[in-house]
């Protein structure tokens, strides 16, 4: 069984106080498995593998729109979170979940991996979005758009298409490309997995401006609403993510209204119920983006 939590939007550090808390108790099985869903305040975080230079906005810029920078010790390079992402931090033993082949009790690092990928990729296909996984990537990307089938389009398609590129920030550029959706970035000490994915649901791209995204150059970074022209209900979103967690990883999921309610005690984070998401070293330590 895995516990769902959703939590409003938390700042950066509150989030990485709370999961080295869970990762504790995780540890020593007094909680089961959890996942975390949440949005951030706008923060840049540099994982264990990230260049400083990909950080391309000042102190000054960064300052001047809001945004926090964060070292942490998740696998990967540079990422963007901001209100809008749905954040997944998963508090998971991996070994509750059996591999594929069915001969290890136990998941592998990157079967880890590829089963977040498959969780985004049907969140996405049921919002009627295509995604899929790029060889020597992680993530999620968009499919580009094939150049027959634009030009297929009518005049007053393109011409649609244009007023809504306009309003959401280059999105026919965006289509054009294979996009990154979703970022994916872990932790995993002893066996017990942390940090996990931020999928771009309503998210202002004007911030992935900010860095070269996961060091990447060549591709562009988009977002749900970007793909469909429209913004979405986040607390669907969370639904969805939840349910294909469920499906993915063979498990029951428990929706818990509070922290409290999981712990049992006070942990001192701001916590909402479901229906309440706001727009929105004892072994070796393992890190994977």
């Amino acid at each position: 069984m895995i516990s769902v939590v959703q939590l409003g939007t938390v700042d950066y550090a509150t989030g990485l106080r709370l999961q080295e808390q869970l990762v504790a108790l995780r540890k020593e099985e007094k909680i089961g498995d959890v996942l975390l869903l949440l949005e951030h305040e706008p923060v840049i975080t540099l994982g264990r593998n990230a260049k400083a230079a990909n950080v391309i906005a000042s102190s000054e810029l960064l300052a001047q729109r809001g945004v926090e920078l964060f070292e942490c010790d998740r696998g990967g390079d540079v990422t963007f979170h901001g209100l809008g992402q749905i954040v997944g931090y998963p508090i998971f033993d991996l070994r509750g979940f059996a591999a594929p082949d069915g001969k290890r009790k136990t998941l592998g690092v990157i079967e880890f991996v590829r089963r977040l990928e498959e969780v985004l990729v049907r969140t996405n296909a049921d919002f009627a979005i295509e995604t899929k996984r790029i060889s020597g990537l992680t993530g999620v990307w968009t499919h580009p758009i094939p150049l027959s089938s634009r030009a297929e389009e009518s005049e007053s398609d393109s011409k649609n298409r244009s007023v809504r590129s306009r309003d959401l920030g280059s999105a026919h550029a965006m289509h054009e490309a294979e996009s990154k959706i979703a970022a994916i970035g872990i932790h995993i000490s002893r066996f017990v997995t942390s940090h996990g994915f931020a999928l771009n649901v309503n998210t202002d791209l004007s911030y992935f401006s900010l860095i070269i995204p996961c060091g990447i150059t060549s591709k562009p970074v988009t977002s749900m609403q970007q793909q469909l022209g429209k913004s979405l209900d986040l607390n669907s979103v969370a639904e969805s993510v939840s349910r294909n967690f469920g499906k993915v990883f063979a498990s029951q999921m428990l929706w818990v209204e509070t922290l409290d309610a999981l712990l049992g005690r006070t942990v001192g984070v701001p916590v909402r119920p479901p229906g309440e998401l706001r727009s929105l070293h004892q072994k070796e330590d393992i890190q994977r983006a």
